[in-house]
């Protein structure tokens, strides 16, 4: 028997807060069904932007700042306005896609918000990640499981992350590199070397 699996996909979504400023946050989502599943953690600013609009951006970037960026405090990146939903998407995006909300589980600990694509365009080329920009991608997931993870777990995950980041990091994953090891550290996890 075949077994069923669902990838997940590590993007950026954006949502509209109340006052319809952007809020850009990497998640998890996947595909399954004619829908993409967009599952944020509750409680999170995302989960209540959805609830209170039901429209969202996925974003696909090869700038891996932005998935550091959004886990250390960085959440000022620039946004050009959407063509079938209100909202915004990544102006550095490769490509994104416009989802109308159809419906949502709102299940614990993570609520399940039902995508209908509404508008896919696409920018640039995405000509596909280096290790490095993986690495960051992977170091982002493992900050955001600060509270879930052990120290030890964590200080094997980087350095295991680290060989990729000295091999093939340009300077943009350079940068994401060092803001998530800050805060790694500022959680009182001391790293073998910096």
């Amino acid at each position: 028997m075949a077994r069923l699996t669902s990838r997940i996909h590590e993007v950026i979504v954006t949502t509209l807060d109340e006052s319809g400023q952007p809020h850009s946050a990497p998640m998890g989502i996947s595909e399954v069904n004619g829908y993409f599943l967009v599952k944020p953690f509750k409680p999170s600013s995302t989960y209540e932007n959805l609830k209170l609009h039901r429209q969202c951006t996925i974003n696909y970037t090869d700038d891996v700042r932005v998935f550091a960026g959004s886990l250390t405090g960085r959440r000022s990146w620039p946004t050009l306005p959407c063509k079938s939903i209100e909202g915004a998407y990544l102006e550095q995006a490769l490509s994104h896609t416009e989802l109308e909300l159809t419906r949502f589980d709102d299940d614990e600990p993570r609520a399940c918000f039902y995508g209908e694509v509404k508008e896919e365009v696409i920018h640039a080329p995405f000509r596909g990640f280096n290790r490095a920009q993986s690495a960051v991608v992977e170091a982002a997931i493992l900050v955001s499981r600060l509270g879930m993870l052990t120290e030890q777990k964590i200080i094997e995950e980087i350095n295991y992350l680290r060989i990729a980041i000295d091999k093939t990091a340009g300077d943009r994953e350079l940068e994401a590199w060092g803001w998530l090891m800050v805060k790694i550290q500022q959680a009182g996890i001391t790293l073998d070397h910096d």
